[in-house]
């Protein structure tokens, strides 16, 4: 079968102030009809850089050589106006947030209409109608009505719903999907995995997978690509690359991510460090300042990707010189490419839960939102009931983590804590005082210090103006901390999150997002809380480097005697961090408690589906599970057909 794009040898450089940004340094590959190619990577490893580059969407100012072959016809050197003919119609992508995606302006029938008369003569009857009958198709409910609506009045799942009908409109023969479910919950996560499936299938397209996530790429893929500084480092079919891994950098992705299947609570394997900087790159092993089993040799000069036998008789390329000596399982002479870091433990580790004293204790707390209508005189016609009756405690040195979709009541749950919001007909108890008892700033003051947040995005959580000293400084001079005190403690902090205290002066900019978010969890720190609330803290990561947070938060927890009240939708790392675990619907707990327990024997229809929606990395248990989707009619749990 030939192939319906061929890439060969794509380079991609842009001008900067600091020198040649070499951003896609030699990409090569084949895409046959009604096949998958995954490509991971962390950020900056030129996944993004190499759809734009096959779309034609780049900047002026980049400089693409090279080769890109699609159906036939070479689009390196076409101009803008004859891309244009081609992107829509022959070549489709969808994009990472489906919100910038589309024209805010335009009503959605007025942009699939659009992408059906520009490449076809189908008079406005005709456009409309496929526009309704493509809405269904992606499980638009009531298309007609929806066709008149505009984006900001849709949902994300449902906005990347109107992203994918654009995509099938034309029956394309390339379908890129740029991350197209990072911001998505995991329900409907695996939603619209399926309709990307579905997608395929309708028009037989051949689709590129960009995700960081490799639960995704084992259930989609075909054949994975890793790539790493611009460079692809290892390309294999997705069994062979899981199974048989044989570079480094691949290995560590994959001991990075916690999964949901596993019940062993043993430390994530981090990728320590940072990509390097594509400028100047040295004529060595990019990621050799980063490798565990790095040798002189691997400075030598950069590897190429060449074949290597795994004794599975596999395509199997890979850039490493060590390649050969790596075993299957992630194994060097029989011990492991990357040493599994020891659990912290403590005496508290060890002692029962119900002996250790309670630091939140959270009763029959409430909270609903009036419903008003009339545009002059408003009035109340109703309530939407946010938390109902929600009830729980955390003890020293626990996680409590509380799990489901958008909307369900998760952060206002924790708005409520963090507010010292009262009861009326409950509590919430911080350190042995009722937020009923505050009665003055003095008291409210010393509450706050039992308490501290961090939150989802560590770059818009840090003022940027502000160094990181005076980042982190900033709870203790509210607090009244001596100056002397102020600058030891936070010397003390930045040492404590593992970054440098010689880097007090830089400001938030100057670090990476996993620094960043250091940087967060060190400003929670200085007060000497007794309870950190962690609203999904690793979630803007990736995973080399979330792998990283997660241990410092274990080993902290450990350490200091904290408790975490984490929230997140990412149910592989809520195993992982959690003690203890609630599941919230509709503003309720539908079951909670140990997380073992509920994660392997759940008993809620709800909780049900949310595990199955979870992409496991193993194309061999991914592809063969029994997904669910909650049905809130019959307050089921049913199967997907697929």
């Amino acid at each position: 079968m030939s192939a319906i794009i061929s890439v060969r040898d794509l380079k991609v450089s842009f001008a900067s102030e600091a020198g040649r940004v070499d951003a896609v340094r030699g990409v090569s590959f084949d895409l046959e009809e009604g096949k998958t190619l995954g490509i991971v990577g962390e950020s900056g490893s030129g996944k993004s850089v190499t759809s734009l580059a096959i779309m034609g969407l780049l900047d002026e100012n980049a400089k693409v050589t090279g080769s890109i072959v699609y159906d036939g016809q070479e689009l390196l050197g076409k101009t803008d106006k004859q891309m244009s003919v081609i992107r829509g119609n022959g070549l489709a992508m969808i994009f990472q947030d489906p919100l910038t995606s589309l024209t805010p302006v335009f009503t959605i029938g007025d942009q699939l209409i659009e992408a059906l008369t520009v490449h076809r003569g189908l008079t406005k009857k005709e456009a409309w109608d496929r526009a309704i009958e493509l809405l269904r198709l992606v499980g638009i409910p009531q298309p007609e009505k929806r066709m008149k609506g505009f984006p900001h009045e849709f949902s994300g799942g449902m906005r990347q719903r109107v992203v994918i009908a654009i995509a099938m409109a034309n029956n394309p023969k390339l379908i890129i999907a740029d991350e197209p479910t990072t911001a998505l919950d995991v329900t409907i996560q695996a939603q619209i995995l399926d309709l990307i499936e579905k997608a395929q299938q309708e028009t037989g397209a051949a689709t590129i997978m960009i995700t960081h996530d490799m639960g995704v790429v084992a259930r989609m893929a075909d054949d994975v690509m890793v790539m790493y500084a611009g460079k692809p480092i290892e390309h294999a079919p997705v069994g062979e690359l899981f199974h048989h891994t044989r570079m480094p950098y691949s290995i560590g992705l994959l001991g990075a991510i916690p999964r949901v299947d596993k019940a062993e609570k043993e430390p994530l394997v981090p990728i320590k460090g940072n990509p390097p900087l594509l400028i100047n790159l040295p004529d060595a092993c990019p990621f050799a300042d980063r490798c565990p089993i790095a040798v002189a040799a691997c400075r030598a000069g950069e590897p190429a990707l060449l074949p290597v036998q795994t004794g599975t008789g596999a395509p199997h390329d890979v850039a490493c010189i060590r390649a050969h000596e790596i075993e299957d399982g992630g194994l060097l002479g029989g011990l492991p490419v990357y040493p599994v870091p020891e659990a912290p433990e403590s005496e508290l580790t060890l002692t029962p839960r119900e002996q250790r004293p309670v630091t939140l204790d959270v009763r029959n707390m409430n909270k609903s939102f009036p419903l008003m209508k009339g545009a002059f005189l408003k009035r109340k016609v109703g309530e939407v009931h946010a938390v109902k009756n929600v009830t729980f405690d955390v003890r020293e040195g626990e996680t409590m983590a509380i799990v489901g979709e958008s909307g369900s009541g998760k952060t206002t749950t924790l708005l409520q804590i963090m507010d010292l919001v009262k009861q009326h007909d409950g509590d919430i108890i911080i350190n042995g005082t009722s937020v009923n008892d505050i009665t003055s700033r003095k008291i409210e003051r010393q509450v706050r210090r039992d308490i501290q947040i961090v939150f989802q995005d560590p770059m818009g959580a840090l003022d940027p103006r502000l160094t990181v000293a005076d980042v982190i400084a900033e709870p203790l001079r509210a607090i009244g901390t001596p100056k002397d005190e102020v600058h030891r403690r936070v010397q003390e902090l930045m040492d404590l999150v593992g970054l440098n205290p010689a880097h007090i002066d830089r400001f938030p900019g100057a670090f990476s997002g996993g620094q960043r978010q250091r940087i967060g969890i060190a400003r929670a720190l200085s007060t000497n809380p007794k309870i950190i609330v962690l609203d999904e803290p690793v979630s803007a990561l990736d995973v080399s480097i979330q792998a990283g947070v997660i241990n410092l938060l274990d080993e902290l927890k450990v350490k200091l005697g904290l408790s975490y009240l984490f929230v997140a939708h990412d149910l592989s790392v809520i195993r992982h961090i959690a003690d203890r675990v609630a599941v919230m619907y509709l503003g309720d707990f539908v079951e909670h408690g140990d997380v073992e327990e509920i994660f392997e024997n759940p008993k809620h229809p709800y909780t049900k589906a949310l595990l199955s929606a979870i992409p496991v990395p193993d194309p061999d248990i991914e592809r063969s599970r029994e997904r669910l989707i909650f049905n809130p009619d019959t307050m089921q749990a049913e199967p997907v057909v697929r």
